[in-house]
């Protein structure tokens, strides 16, 4: 068997390769115990290799895009995010019907509508869907990446965690290459509102529009907050927090 020391940090099998963690960190091995040099070289493991390189491609592309929103995802995740986002990368790259097989990639299966749509609506955080905490309708800009939500009304259009007082809304527009890496993320403005039943539009707007070639992602995010004595904590560490990928274009 032989030592993971590259992008595969996950467990699971694919194909005729085992991915496992123990005491000494990441390892790989197959079934029957080849070991690494002969899947590496052997012809009769072509298409493990191919496998590889592509399972390589959406590890790789998942994690730019979590890179690349660590401001808006940090305390908005759960601790099976990496996985998840991995799998649906997964099946991006699958849309990619241009490239031979082990070449497919996440760049330009996104390129593709259904690319694109595996993308969109994705939680980061399973515990907190955003369409569950956030039960008002939004509309977005693409242009600006602005998100606007008319007439909110937090005591009856959330799903409000106990102990919740206060609640931040936010969002993200970020242009990422899979190709590069390249990415630039623009916030918004937070706009923090009181948990009761005062009617409020919620503007949030980008401080500017991402530069770069790649594609463009919409985020849209809710935080909940304590507040004791007139000092706003995080919930549970964030525990509640939606994330989602509204929009990929």
């Amino acid at each position: 068997m032989a030592k993971v020391k590259s992008l595969f940090n996950v467990e699971g099998t694919l194909g005729e390769v085992t991915f496992y963690k123990d005491q000494d960190g990441y390892k790989i091995r197959t079934k029957n115990g080849v070991s690494k040099e002969r899947i590496m070289n052997d012809p009769a493991y072509a298409r493990t290799r191919e496998n590889l390189a592509e399972f390589a491609n959406a590890a790789t592309s998942g994690k730019m895009l979590r890179r690349s929103i660590v401001s808006l995802m940090n305390d908005a995740k759960d601790n099976r995010v990496s996985s998840r986002l991995m799998q649906v990368m997964s099946r991006v790259k699958n849309e990619d019907l241009i490239s031979a097989r082990g070449e497919r990639n996440v760049a330009t299966g996104i390129l593709t509508t259904l690319g694109m749509a595996w993308l969109r609506g994705f939680n980061f955080n399973r515990k907190a869907i955003l369409d569950s905490v956030l039960q008002a309708s939004y509309v977005l800009n693409p242009a600006t990446g602005e998100v606007v939500i008319d007439d909110l009304v937090p005591i009856q259009q959330l799903d409000i965690p106990e102990g919740a007082t206060h609640v931040t809304l936010s969002s993200g527009f970020l242009n990422l290459d899979f190709n590069t890496g390249v990415k630039d993320l623009q916030g918004s403005n937070l706009v923090n509102l009181p948990i009761d039943a005062t009617i409020s539009t919620v503007n949030l707007t980008p401080v500017g529009v991402p530069v770069g070639v790649g594609q463009n992602f919409y985020f849209l995010k809710v935080a909940f907050f304590q507040q004791v004595n007139a000092v706003q904590y995080p919930l549970n560490n964030g525990a509640f927090n939606a994330l989602q990928i509204i929009e990929v274009v």
